[in-house]
Formats: structure tokens, C-alpha cells, sequence
């Protein structure tokens, strides 16, 4: 039986029958289609025997939520849990502390990487579950059976899960690799918020130098600052590859903005003076540092052997490769190789330089950047 939630005192109570519940299993539902911030639509929350589904836009008093999920002594079992942990975080200002993500707990286990619910689900219960209402719309009331059921149903599992990841854990003595991992997500969710480098991700960017690449960084920190105070996506206020047009051209004059490829003239006249503003300020920023250009074929072989290596390790270990290193991580190493001035000196991301990484992965990825000529 499910319980809707749908006013304060309903909360009020809820929080309260879970006062002393130990372990809880939690899930959110919002929207994201054409905003910049996600709107939360419903909470689920179960104790493993009852589910609760929250009506979040019934509701306006949170306090007693608060205290709840951000009790430390409470364990909140999520899957997957960096979007929720942001839309808690921005809708509801709650900040949970002490978190089981059955997500990363399943990669630690090697039962799978990066696995989604259903597929976990599907995996460890032999279960098919109906995945169809995922892209509803969850701010519509009232909600359909089929919505409700849908709800419920992804956090009906979460607490056996977590049984049997826990002791799969325990079993493996991979308690405190979890811990890193947990650690390093919390990290993650918390670097969503900072996106002051942007221009480093715009796809291009390494061809601008000069004048162009500090217009494209002005550009980017304005379209940023832009898209979150009128609550729109990035791509409604102007598309990334505009962006990087406009830096390119630098115009000075709003005629020079027509005809950029998918710039629409509706678009051109209610950003381009600010577009054209931005370029102006920008020429007497501090030079920007040049963007590496892409990895040379002799780079490249390299990475293709740091990834053979790193594969290596996780037969061994039983472990997703993925969860070892990321791209970005090694070709971050290996950058630092290629550049440094001293044979076998790398720069080590934080998290290869402690815990079970920094015994096992460090050491294959230094194996084969010390046995390679193209770094001599």
C-alpha cells in the first residue's frame, strides 16, 4: 500500500513514524526539460515495508524533512543519487549526509558499472520493471495509477538491494573502497554547482587563441549567468556552437551577428547587444591560457596502452575498468608527461595518490608511461 502525502500535517506525521527508522530508501521525480534548475514534482520514500509518495507542490513546510534525511545517524539508500542530491539541494534546501548508492556499491561489487535501476533489478530478482512513465510529466495532478504505481516501484527494491550489496561488500573487504568512492561522489555533486571554466567544455575551443579564446570564456560566464536567472537551458539562450562562432568572428557591430549558422534573428536581436557587449569587455581581460590541442596518434597509442593496462588490473581485481581511471584522469598524466621536464615526474589526480587506487592502479599507469619512447 502506498500512502500520498499532500499536506504539511501528512508530513508532519510521515516524519515522524520514521523518527527511529534507521535505514530509509529514497527516490525524487522532477522535470528538467526546459528550465535551468530541476523542479521536483514528488519524493518516494520507504522504510522497506511501506512507501510514502510526497506531493511535493502540495506541501510548503519542509523542516520536518529536513531533519530527517539530513540526520547522520540515518543511512538513505539512493540509487544513482547525483541528480537527487541536486534537485534536494536547490528545490528543498536538504543536504543528506550519510548515503548508500546502490549505483556505485554494484560497481565496487562487480556486479555491474554504472548500472540503472531496472537493469539492477532485473539482475539480482530476474525482474522486468515498466520503465515507460519515466519522461511523464510528474508536475502534472492529479498523477495517474500507472505514474503512482511507477513511483513506488523504484524504491520497492531498494532495501534488499542494499542487503545483499552490504554483505557483498563485506565479503570482498571493499567497505572502505566504497567509502572513497561515496566521498568522491559527494565531490561530484558538488562540482555540478561550479561551472566557471565552461568554455573548457565548449567542443572546438582548443582551435581560439588570444582575443577570441578570452571572448569565448566571457561569453560562456555571461550565457551562464544568463540562462540561471531566467531558470532556462544553456542551448535556449545560445547554443554552444554559436558561442564559439561569435569568439571565432569577434564581431563589433550587430549586423556582423546575422547569418551565423542556427542564430535565429529573434535570438540575434535579444542577446546581440549583450553578445556584443561581452566581446567589448573582454578586451581588456588577462590572456586566457591556450586550451590543449587534442592528443597526437603517438599520445594516443599510449592511452590505448594505460587503458590495456588498467584493464589488466580490473581481471584481477574483479572490478569494472571504469571504475579504475577515467579518460580525463589519464589524459591528464599523461599531458603532464608529455610536458613535463624531467623523465617519470607525473601529475597524479588526488584520488590515484590514496587508498586502494594508489596500491594497484598508480602502478600499472606509471609501468607503462616508464617502458614508453615516446615520452623519452
Amino acid at each position: 500500500m502506498n500512502l500520498w502525502i499532500d499536506s504539511n500535517n501528512k508530513l508532519q506525521q510521515m516524519c515522524d513514524q520514521l523518527a527511529e527508522v534507521a535505514t530509509i530508501a529514497i527516490d525524487t521525480e522532477f522535470i528538467r526539460t526546459d528550465t535551468f534548475f530541476p523542479k521536483i514534482a514528488l519524493i518516494q520514500i520507504s522504510n522497506g515495508d511501506q512507501c510514502w509518495l510526497i506531493d511535493v507542490l502540495a506541501i510548503d513546510q519542509f523542516e520536518s524533512l529536513k531533519v530527517l534525511l539530513e540526520d547522520p545517524s540515518r543511512t538513505l539508500i539512493f540509487h544513482a543519487c547525483a541528480e537527487d542530491l541536486e534537485v534536494l539541494d536547490h528545490a528543498l534546501d536538504i543536504r543528506p549526509v550519510n548515503i548508500f548508492d546502490t549505483q556505485i556499491a554494484a560497481g565496487i561489487t562487480n556486479v555491474g558499472y554504472c548500472m540503472g535501476y531496472a537493469r539492477l533489478v532485473h539482475k539480482l530478482f530476474d525482474v522486468e520493471l515498466d520503465k515507460q512513465e519515466t519522461r511523464s510529466d510528474w508536475l502534472k495532478r492529479p498523477l495517474t495509477d500507472r505514474q503512482l504505481d511507477y513511483a513506488a516501484v523504484d524504491v520497492l527494491y531498494l532495501h534488499r538491494i542494499h542487503e545483499i550489496l552490504s554483505e557483498a561488500l563485506q565479503e570482498q573487504q571493499r567497505q572502505e573502497w566504497f567509502a572513497e568512492e561515496t566521498v568522491a561522489m559527494f565531490d561530484m555533486a558538488a562540482g555540478r554547482k561550479d561551472n566557471s571554466d565552461y568554455y573548457l567544455r565548449v567542443k572546438g575551443a582548443w582551435r581560439l587563441q588570444g582575443k577570441s579564446l578570452s571572448a569565448l570564456r566571457r561569453l560562456c560566464d555571461w550565457r551562464e549567468e544568463t540562462a540561471r536567472t531566467m531558470d532556462k537551458p544553456r542551448s535556449h539562450i545560445i547554443k554552444d556552437a554559436i558561442l564559439l562562432e561569435i569568439a571565432r568572428r569577434l564581431p563589433t557591430a550587430e549586423e556582423q551577428l546575422h547569418g551565423i549558422e542556427d542564430w535565429y534573428s529573434r535570438s540575434v536581436k535579444r542577446y546581440g547587444s549583450m553578445v556584443l557587449q561581452q566581446i567589448q569587455y573582454s578586451a581588456d581581460d588577462a590572456p586566457t591560457e591556450a586550451i590543449p590541442e587534442p592528443l597526437t596518434k603517438a599520445a594516443n597509442t599510449v592511452m590505448k596502452a594505460m587503458r590495456s593496462a588498467l584493464s589488466a588490473v580490473a581481471e584481477a581485481q574483479k572490478i569494472p575498468q571504469e571504475f579504475l581511471s577515467n579518460k580525463k584522469e589519464l589524459e591528464a598524466i599523461l599531458r603532464s608527461a608529455l610536458d613535463g621536464d624531467v623523465r617519470g615526474q607525473y601529475e597524479w589526480p588526488a584520488r590515484l595518490n590514496q587508498g586502494w587506487r594508489e596500491a594497484s592502479v598508480k602502478p600499472a599507469i606509471q609501468a607503462v608511461l616508464e617502458s614508453t619512447d615516446t615520452l623519452q
